[in-house]
């Protein structure tokens, strides 16, 4: 059977403050810029999940979209948006929230939950229409 990539997009809204906690206000200010605020800064993400998989002959699918869309929306979005990225959500404790340290941590949360036969293949998130990283695992 033929192996097809399928991408699912959604949007958030969350805060953050980029930082290192053992760093002084001035060294965190020269490193992260205005990302370092005290009081931090919003983004309006969009992001991409692309899976992989061998079309199944009898739906045509490599995935159901909708079940798909609805694990990113529990797994991912329901924690991260309209929330503060460095103290509202547990599986970012401790975490530096840029957009590389997020992007891992959202494929953690999601490569293990999907459909046998099924696997993640790439997450595009983007923090601003200029800026964005991509992690394909590993």
């Amino acid at each position: 059977m033929p192996r097809v990539r399928v991408t699912r997009r959604v949007h958030f809204a969350a805060a953050h403050r980029l930082g290192v906690a053992e760093w002084s206000e001035e060294r965190n200010a020269e490193v992260f810029g205005d990302c370092s605020n005290p009081l931090g800064h919003g983004h309006n993400y969009e992001m991409e999940v692309t899976v992989a998989g061998e079309v199944d002959p009898e739906t045509g699918f490599v995935v159901d979209l909708k079940r798909l869309r609805d694990l990113v929306q529990a797994r991912v979005v329901d924690d991260v948006d309209h929330r503060n990225l460095n103290v509202e959500v547990p599986w970012l404790e401790g975490v530096n929230p840029t957009t590389e340290n997020l992007v891992v941590a959202i494929w953690e949360r999601l490569e293990d939950r999907l459909p046998p036969g099924v696997r993640l293949d790439r997450i595009v998130l983007r923090e601003t229409p200029r800026n964005h990283v991509e992690y394909t695992g590993g």
